[in-house]
């Protein structure tokens, strides 16, 4: 099983950035998809979810800005991010569960700085 995330770059405070992460070794249209992030120094915490039937989820430090999508065909899922903040720089990574099993990418660096 593999998650391969990507797009995460250094960007301005009011700018945007889309993440992806492929899935390779799961049957991914079966799978909740999940985003987290963790900054230096704290733990790491949800972003938002979106189910197999693409019901989606967000916590409130994002809802309004950030919006997770997936793509079953291509077995990947998007992390579209808008107004993004300086307090949203963390490594995010990409997850992938399914009932007992859970399968977490290596991480993609957001960096919100002017």
């Amino acid at each position: 099983v593999q998650l391969q995330a990507s797009g995460g770059g250094l960007v301005q405070p009011g700018g945007s950035l889309r993440l992806s992460c492929a899935a390779s070794g799961i049957t991914f249209s079966f799978y909740r998809m999940a985003w987290y992030r963790q900054s230096s120094g704290n733990q790491r915490e949800l972003v938002g979810t979106i189910t197999a039937d693409r019901r989606t989820n967000y916590a409130d430090s994002v809802k309004g800005r950030f919006t997770i999508s997936r793509d079953n065909a291509k077995k990947t899922v998007y992390l579209q991010m808008s107004s993004l903040k300086p307090e949203d720089t963390a490594v995010y990574y990409c997850n992938a569960a399914l009932e007992s099993r859970i399968h977490w990418g290596q991480g993609t660096q957001v960096t919100v700085s002017s």
